[in-house]
């Protein structure tokens, strides 16, 4: 069997911010690598740079030195048009607020990835027939027509994990996932995040939690733009009450 190969390489990344005498280096030579199938968390303190290496993990922002490469391509240099194509086709999200819109159904809301696919374009039925799966696949396929105000903080976590999965990304960046739901819902999205990983996915989760990155394989440690440490977890289900997923 061989090996996996890496999703994300960094080579000595580096961001600076400012202009003349007035920078400051947000990363500073960051060098990780994390393979098909990982599930890694990066944490550090306000102000390691951990929102900095996110941005360009996720193609939001391009390194000011260094390389990145991404599913064995080179992304650092390309224009935000050529970045825009790839977060499309290779990258799926999963922000702390959600980032649903408002007076739109679940349905619409997971399809939206579709309308700026140009690759791979699908019809409107090809759409909502991908996003009906993608929704029950995350245990919502009673609530399909519901908009986000009839929905949980959990229930609209789960819509944007099935809107990150759509496209069949090479990994999902989550961003504070748990980071706006209670105790309770927040360990049910571990735990289907859990269950995406147990089925392939390559998730990277950027988090300020220790008690949520070490449910995690590893844990990148910044501090001061730099990588600290790297922490091997090994991976935890979080034990929660048996309750069907449509409940919170």
């Amino acid at each position: 069997m061989s090996a996996a190969h890496s999703i994300i390489k960094t080579v000595g990344i580096t961001k600076v911010y400012g202009m003349g005498d007035i920078q400051v280096a947000a990363l500073n030579g960051v060098n990780i690598d994390i393979h098909q199938g990982e599930f890694v968390a990066i944490m550090g303190p306000s102000g390691s740079g951990k929102s900095t290496l996110m941005h360009i993990l996720g193609c939001l922002s391009q390194p000011t030195a260094g390389q990145y490469f991404l599913d064995g391509e080179d992304v650092s240099q390309l224009d935000k048009v050529q970045l825009a194509s790839v977060r499309n086709q290779k990258i799926g999200f999963i922000f702390q607020a959600y980032n649903l819109l408002a007076r739109t159904t679940a349905l619409q809301n997971v399809t939206l990835p579709f309308l700026y696919n140009r690759v791979n374009p699908k019809t409107k039925e090809e759409s909502l027939k991908k996003a009906r799966t993608m929704l029950e696949l995350v245990g919502l396929g009673s609530r399909m027509n519901h908009q986000p105000h009839e929905l949980s903080g959990g229930q609209q976590q789960r819509v944007a994990i099935a809107r990150a999965l759509i496209n069949d990304p090479v990994m999902v960046i989550a961003d504070e996932p748990t980071g706006n739901l209670d105790t309770r819902s927040g360990t049910e999205i571990m735990n289907l995040l859990h269950q995406l990983h147990e089925q392939g996915t390559t998730i990277v989760m950027v988090t300020h939690d220790p008690k949520t990155a070490v449910h995690t394989q590893r844990t990148i440690n910044l501090v001061d733009g730099q990588v600290d440490t790297i922490t091997h977890n090994g991976k935890h289900r979080i034990e929660t009450a048996e309750v069907p997923y449509e409940a919170n």
